[in-house]
């Protein structure tokens, strides 16, 4: 017996804005259960003592100190910029 139905997968797809055929319903019918089961296979392994993870491998964010330091000179950041004026990178209008 399958565990998800093929209105369920219409359902879905539905919801994700997808048009699927006749056809498509039946392979992701057969693919979607196919993988429920081996999701529910996982459900079988002892887990007692073992820490819940998000990641496998220890993760630290190393992050700088908030604080302000000086910027770039102006010279430097309009160096490269193709129109620039008074110390400003112009940009063409997109407004009218």
């Amino acid at each position: 017996m399958s565990r998800i139905s093929k209105e369920e997968v219409k359902h879905v797809a539905n919801l994700a804005r997808l048009a699927i055929t006749e056809e498509e319903t039946e392979m992701f019918t057969t693919q979607l259960d196919a993988i429920i089961t081996f999701a529910e296979q996982l459900n079988e392994l002892d887990t007692t003592g073992v820490e819940p993870t998000t990641h496998v491998l220890e993760m630290k964010n190393i992050l700088r100190e908030d604080k302000a330091e000086k910027g770039l000179p102006v010279e430097d950041v309009v160096k490269n910029a193709p129109d620039h004026k008074d110390g400003y990178i112009r940009v063409p209008s997109i407004l009218e």
